[in-house]
């Protein structure tokens, strides 16, 4: 047959030492994740026992019933899906916008400013400043506490800028000959080809808005109607540790069902790692996308 090649000997171990590889990194990465959702489905007093692997040995629904039966947990995880649905887009758009304009040559101040973002990276006005600047701005026991202190991302920013470095001058420069401004430049030009990085920062941002907890208890814990799906299922969590401290088997009642912290953790691990789980494979298309969409040959 034209253009077959007999494969050697060092070429088929090569093969199969590497897809040996693969299946163990494959088996290392869903190991953690397989035994976690057995756990959260096992009975809690059944999984001190250990010697739970890939299948639950005890099927029960006791630990995601304790996880519900919260009354705030409809009210957070609205507050939590609205935080990061909204904080994510604001600052996906505001930070490509900062990063396309630090990224024209023609920009004054590029340098300054760029220098200015990066040290905030590194600078920090540590927590009771930072508390005290939002009780002073009015934002403690407020929604926007969750939005406005990061809009702007100095490390999403370099990521972004350096993305829109690669792209042809000649993009914009025919466009501003035909006449465009900058906006409708960054909008119907820079933005579709950012897609790729774009939906990596979505990504990221996505992430951190819906674990973030520390601040709703910072900012809003005298607000029920502002806590975060995170935060109540921390202060599960943390009840559930605390009851269990006279050194027996740790358990916490919830109609008449015991289940153990253990159980209860791995129970809120998969609750608060499905909806990310969910996303990924949505955005997961745009991380293999050329720089070549909508571009022109040089």
């Amino acid at each position: 047959m034209v253009g077959f090649r007999r494969r050697s000997k060092s070429d088929i171990f090569f093969d199969s030492l590497i897809g040996m590889f693969m299946v163990i990194f494959i088996i290392v990465t869903l190991y953690p994740i397989l035994n976690t959702l057995a756990v959260s489905f096992n009975d809690g007093i059944d999984s001190v026992r250990g010697g739970i692997y890939l299948l639950p040995r005890m099927f029960t629904l006791k630990n995601y019933q304790t996880v519900f039966h919260n009354q705030n947990l409809i009210q957070a995880a609205f507050i939590s899906v609205s935080r990061t649905v909204i904080g994510t887009a604001l600052q996906v758009f505001l930070t490509a916008m900062l990063a396309y304009v630090l990224s024209r040559k023609d920009y004054l101040f590029k340098k300054q400013l760029s220098f200015f973002y990066v040290l905030t990276m590194y600078v920090g006005g540590g927590m009771i400043p930072v508390y005290v600047l939002m009780k002073y701005l009015h934002l403690t026991n407020n929604f926007l506490v969750y939005i406005l202190p990061g809009l702007i991302s100095a490390f999403n920013m370099i990521v972004i800028r350096t993305f829109i470095n690669g792209l042809p001058d000649s993009l914009v420069e025919s466009a501003k000959i035909d006449g465009a401004g900058d906006f409708r430049i960054f909008i119907q030009i820079i933005l579709p080809l950012c897609k790729p990085v774009l939906a990596t920062v979505a990504l990221f941002v996505a992430v951190d808005q819906w674990n973030a907890w520390f601040d709703a208890m910072l900012y809003n814990s005298a607000s029920p109607s502002l806590t975060t799906l995170q935060y109540e299922l921390m202060k599960v969590l943390s009840a559930s540790t605390q009851q269990g401290s006279s050194g027996t088997i740790d358990m916490v009642k919830n109609a008449g069902n015991m289940v153990t912290p253990k159980s209860l953790r791995a129970a809120i691990t998969i609750v608060t790692a499905l909806p990310i789980v969910c996303l990924y494979p949505f955005l997961q298309r745009y991380f293999v996308s050329g720089l070549t969409i909508g571009g022109v040959k040089e």
